[in-house]
């Protein structure tokens, strides 16, 4: 396990673009200080707003900004620009697009604070698995590009959710560091190192140019050890205010089962007790080429939560229990413990909007991790750098 170095170590500092509700916050932690926070949707910056107040936000587009509007200095700079663009059910028009083009309004802060001697220690992004290979894999030697050409080493780590929680939800994290800023070897693996640098990432990295790839580290960084929670572990304790389906809404979601997904819940009915499951609805094509609605469920993870307009954002708990089934749509509090947040966070009112919120958002344990075993080290080091100076 890597151990971090022993530096003397301030409260680091960090700019939040995309901010949403504020999860990267909430994994940092409280030994972190947000100097800034942007985000565009002003249901999001609400709920910011609830949870961590106002005194650093700014809502309104990004483009709008200069490096003027950033106070002081940050160790760390995120964004989690929007993914529509990159992911498999965008057009695929990667960075050109105008939404996830907006990383290039980032990059341009970025380059901006640098331009003024205030270049952050660390400068981090997340997003979908499809910017390695978004645009045959051009979208990703951009990404890369932007460190390597700013001066920064770079190392790429594809974090899926499901080793902290139970969702599937993998994401690409690019994380840059400046080059005047000492590394301390045991955050460097010799190559890549499961199970952070999977078979994708690997190719997207030899694909890209020499001048690029020699600005390309592999960070080391230890899988997990705490027990992941279950489904069952997440769900709301049954009340009056849980809205169950009626009977024959949850046959017809049965009905919607291949034979492999309805011997899952016959299995479960089997084998007693109470089991939890997730179900989301997915066209998939029959065998005689047609497109129909399917019900698959898992009872280990839950898909990925998506916004209202992925057709996993309004997943389904299916409950088995003493041989019944029953079923209802999660609720906005079960989304925000698949999202690791506390149950102290405060919600927006409406499903709608908290569906929003988590399906936008970054599972908070994964920030947490590489807080620990990765930002936080290179900043202790980057503070003994400076006072040795």
């Amino acid at each position: 396990m890597v151990e971090s170095p022993p530096c003397p170590f301030d409260a680091p500092g960090v700019y939040e673009f995309f901010a949403g509700g504020g999860m990267v916050r909430a994994g940092l932690g409280e030994g972190w200080r947000c100097r800034f926070a942007n985000d565009i949707d002003p249901a999001k910056a609400a709920a910011y707003r609830a949870n961590w107040g106002d005194a650093e936000l700014r809502v309104g587009d990004i483009g709008a900004l200069t490096p003027a509007d950033l106070p002081g200095t940050a160790d760390l700079m995120w964004g989690s620009f929007p993914c529509q663009d990159l992911s498999l059910a965008g057009a695929g028009a990667g960075l050109a697009g105008a939404r996830s083009g907006t990383f290039h309004t980032f990059w341009n802060l970025a380059q901006g604070l640098a331009a003024e001697g205030r270049a952050p220690r660390v400068v981090a992004i997340e997003n979908v698995c499809g910017a390695l290979t978004s645009r045959g894999g051009r979208d990703f030697e951009v990404l890369c590009r932007a460190w390597a050409e700013a001066g920064y080493v770079f190392g790429a780590l594809v974090i899926n959710a499901d080793r902290f929680l139970p969702q599937s939800r993998p994401r690409l994290f690019v994380i840059g560091v400046r080059g005047d800023v000492v590394i301390d070897p045991a955050l460097l693996a010799d190559g890549p190192e499961a199970p952070f640098h999977p078979p994708t990432l690997v190719r997207a990295a030899a694909r890209l140019p020499r001048e690029t790839a020699e600005r390309m580290v592999w960070w080391r960084l230890p899988a997990p050890t705490a027990a992941t929670p279950t489904l069952a572990d997440l769900v709301e304790a049954d009340g009056a205010s849980l809205r169950w389906h009626a009977d024959a809404q949850t046959r017809r979601l049965l009905e919607l089962m291949t034979p492999v997904n309805r011997a899952k819940v016959e299995a479960a009915r089997a084998a007693g007790g109470r089991r939890v499951g997730a179900l989301y609805r997915r066209t998939r094509t029959t065998p005689d080429g047609r497109k129909a609605q399917r019900a698959e469920v898992r009872f280990d993870l839950a898909g990925c939560l998506r916004t209202p307009g992925g057709g996993s954002s309004r997943q389904t708990l299916l409950i088995v229990e003493d041989g019944r089934v029953r079923s209802r749509l999660m609720t906005a509090r079960e989304m925000a413990r698949l999202m690791g947040l506390p149950d102290g966070y405060r919600l927006p009112a409406s499903h709608s909007a908290a569906c929003h919120l988590a399906g936008d958002g970054v599972a908070v344990p994964v920030v947490r991790h590489l807080a620990q075993w990765l930002f936080e080290p290179l900043v202790r080091c980057g503070e003994a750098l400076s006072r040795a100076a």
